[in-house]
């Protein structure tokens, strides 16, 4: 399917340094930002309380976060547990001369204010033992699709295109970091979750262009690696547009009207989906090109018959 088809090939290949000295330089201040402000991570990775309260009807979390945030807690996650009944509250670490326990009596006192049913059903404490735990676990999952990604494409096509996509992949992941990083928003267990699915999302449409120029490898015997290149990415250019045309139509729906719950997984993948394209055009292909891929990787070159063959002697 395809709602459209360019008949000359675009020159993508001919920009290609341009279009990466700009990638290395958003990528250098991706990392300066992460080193200089780093990530605002949430209770989840930091430690802090978890209040779970109930209310005679359903609770409007919105006007529950606006309360608490009224106390001077900036984005607390607040979402129902359960039945629209039950909010859980995530709280961080009490300042210093503040107990556990005065902090959760101010939280509830506020909440008593706007609805004077609402009951406290318990308070649990996560330490920050948890929060190193869920940060192992979470790069662990990070490096286990870094190398499954790898092994996947070295299998499957060849170690140039490999170190390729990996470069490109770990090019948007850095800038998604680097964008919560500048804006200071918050990192929790559903950006994370965010960023591993711009991994294996990102890594496909990079893998459709490789497949592409291998069919071009096999069809087109007399061009060069760059026609090939240009050719298979413009090629491939409508199918790209409609399958992120709709991902990124789902992922803004979930930004807009998805609430505070789905945001910040809403903006890593918003984020990630746009730079997934620019990296497997401009930085998979390109670093590929660069590495010196040609022909005999993919498609063993045909053999001239020996004139010899078949003589009479």
């Amino acid at each position: 399917m395809e709602l459209f088809r360019i008949k000359k090939d675009i020159p993508f290949m001919r920009h290609a340094l341009i279009f990466n000295v700009i990638s290395a330089v958003t990528f250098v201040a991706a990392v300066f930002f992460l080193l200089h402000k780093g990530l605002h991570f949430s209770v989840e990775f930091t430690g802090g309380t978890v209040m779970e309260v109930s209310y005679a009807k359903a609770a409007d979390v919105d006007a529950i976060r606006k309360t608490v945030e009224g106390l001077g807690f900036a984005e607390v996650p607040v979402q129902t547990f359960g039945k629209a009944q039950d909010v859980v509250i995530r709280l961080p670490l009490p300042k210093e001369g503040v107990t556990l326990e005065q902090q959760n009596a101010r939280v509830l006192d506020a909440l008593k204010a706007h609805d004077p049913e609402v009951k406290l059903q318990r308070t649990e404490l996560v330490g920050a033992q948890v929060g190193d735990e869920l940060t192992h676990d979470g790069l662990m999952a990070l490096l286990m699709v870094i190398v499954g990604v790898m092994l996947y494409l070295a299998i499957r096509f060849e170690w140039k295109y490999a170190v390729s996509a990996i470069i490109a992949n770990l090019h948007d992941v850095v800038i998604i970091l680097g964008f919560f990083a500048f804006f200071q928003w918050e990192f929790n267990l559903a950006v994370l979750a965010g960023v591993l699915a711009v991994l294996g999302y990102s890594v496909n449409e990079s893998v459709v262009i490789f497949d592409r120029i291998r069919e071009n490898f096999r069809k087109q015997r007399k061009t060069t690696v760059t026609e090939v290149i240009d050719n298979a990415i413009t090629s491939t250019i409508s199918r790209t547009v409609i399958t992120h045309g709709c991902t990124q139509m789902m992922v803004l729906s979930m930004l807009l009207i998805g609430g505070p719950t789905l945001h910040g997984f809403a903006i890593a993948l918003t984020i990630g989906i746009c730079f997934g394209i620019y990296s497997s055009v401009f930085v998979a292909a390109a670093i590929a090109m660069w590495l010196g891929v040609k022909r005999e990787d993919l498609i063993k070159p045909i053999k001239e018959k020996d004139e010899t063959d078949g003589a009479v002697v």
